[in-house]
């Protein structure tokens, strides 16, 4: 089924190959990688997870600036192979405590030791991080994660006061702390992805929430656990409005309209108290997936407008405000908007007092880009990010010059405007867990127990 599998730096370099049929020609992941940095496309910048060359499919995802790459000459599910890549790239992450470039090359004895179990002559077997931790004999070289840049969701939860440890997402499953000890501590995170249609008037046309609660257990033994959430948690819609937009907090009931459960999970007290039991596996898994679109409030409201001010000249209005408790801060905040095919350049004005904003005119793909994020040191020549607090309103003023007049209705050539962002210890869906409770194996049994929160951007837009 699969022809090959392989791992490419940012440049191309080869980190791990294994080739399990030979029916692919040589060169493959060379081929790969001029495919995906010289993509071109007119509907697309970056190369689409699945294409063909050749009458060869390479499917490949991107985690931790790493190309994970599958090939394959015969017609297989793409989602298959998809989740086969992104469940290496867990379970790799599992063993080897942090996943980059550096970790792979000084652990890649581990890692083939892993593929070969995985993945035997092209077939998928297993990708359970407690299922091989039978079959893996080798130990993991750790790599000193506090030299490491922040990487996606592992910089998210490392804002604010309250730090969480720097083991939260760069320990292996398998090693153990200097000394010999194991330090008995569980995460559990619940992270939301949040999909948001504005109107050209500000209203909400659509709205959806995936959520998903993830587990990363370090506890010897595998205690028992429960995990409680909300007492007035609902599953399937109904046809009234759960939220008050007249509290900050929202109030009702959380409504999902569907979930999904791992198979370690055990429901018998679900329906009584919406409490989950579990004897976690090793590694990192969804204890719980789910999906919202009761009516919820949306953390940003997102204005855009497009004017012509002359034959050949527009002047656009971006405004963005943050809907959401003033303890709380965004980062990571980016905000485009497509532009007219003929739009020769742009100037930018932001408001007055603005720090850490950056805007820019992306020529070749005529999108207008404000980023509303800036690493600068501050008097002790420490590296300070600017956050985006709850209750603050930030607005972009931007002048358009065309190559020719415009024909028609502009705002038809212009738009959407879409956000990227992410807010750490916050969630849309005000699904909580009350609390986690461990089986105790003695009275001064006690690990760590960690609960976090985060929110995404899926697809959040904005019509002109």
């Amino acid at each position: 089924m699969i022809s090959q599998f392989f791992v490419l730096s940012q440049r191309g370099d080869h980190i791990v190959f294994r080739d399990y049929r030979g029916e692919v020609p040589k060169g493959s992941a060379e081929i790969f990688f001029r495919k995906v940095k010289f993509w071109n496309d007119d509907e697309a910048e970056e190369a689409p997870p699945v294409f063909n060359v050749d009458g060869v499919n390479y499917i490949h995802v991107k985690v931790a600036g790493l190309f994970f790459v599958v090939t394959t000459m015969v017609n297989v599910s793409p989602s298959l192979l998809l989740e086969l890549l992104q469940r290496i790239a867990r379970v790799t992450k599992d063993y080897l405590g942090v996943l980059n470039e550096d970790s792979l090359r000084k652990n890649f004895i581990l890692v083939y030791e892993l593929l070969d179990e995985v993945i035997d002559f092209g077939y998928p077997q297993t990708t359970s991080t407690e299922v091989l931790k039978s079959y893996i004999f080798n130990e993991p070289i750790m790599v000193d994660a506090g030299r490491l840049p922040p990487l996606g969701p592992a910089a998210m939860f490392m804002q604010g006061t309250k730090r969480m440890p720097g083991t939260a997402v760069t320990k292996s499953v398998v090693a153990n702390e200097p000394g010999g000890k194991k330090r008995e501590e569980i995460f559990v995170d619940i992270i939301e992805r949040i999909s948001v249609t504005f109107s050209s008037s500000g209203y909400i046309l659509t709205s959806e929430i995936d959520g998903t609660i993830q587990m990363k257990s370090y506890l010897t033994g595998n205690p028992e656990i429960r995990l409680a959430l909300n007492e007035n948690l609902s599953i399937g819609r109904t046809g009234s409005s759960s939220y008050d937009y007249r509290s900050s907090s929202g109030g009702g009931a959380v409504i999902l309209d569907d979930c999904n459960f791992h198979e370690s999970v055990h429901l018998d007290s679900f329906d009584i108290d919406r409490t989950l039991t579990l004897i976690p596996p090793d590694g990192e898994f969804a204890v719980m997936n789910y999906r919202m679109t009761q009516e919820f409030k949306p953390p940003f409201r997102v204005t855009a407008l497009i004017e012509e001010a002359g034959p050949s000249r527009a002047e656009v209005l971006l405004k963005i405000r943050a809907d959401f408790s003033a303890n709380v801060t965004a980062n990571t905040i980016t905000v485009q908007m497509p532009v007219p095919s003929y739009t020769m350049r742009a100037s930018f004005e932001l408001e007055a007092g603005a720090v850490g904003q950056t805007t820019d005119f992306k020529e070749g793909s005529r999108r207008l880009e404000w980023n509303l994020k800036k690493a600068s040191a501050n008097k002790d020549h420490h590296m300070c990010i600017l956050h985006i607090v709850g209750g603050s309103e930030h607005t972009l003023r931007a002048k358009l010059t065309f190559s020719q007049e415009s024909h028609g209705n502009i705002t038809k050539e212009a738009g959407p405007v879409n956000m990227n962002f992410t807010i750490p210890m916050y969630n849309a869906s005000k699904l909580q867990v009350r609390y986690l409770q461990i089986a105790k194996k003695s009275k001064t049994y006690n690990p760590y127990r960690w609960v976090r929160y985060v929110t995404q951007a899926n697809s959040y837009v904005a019509r002109l």
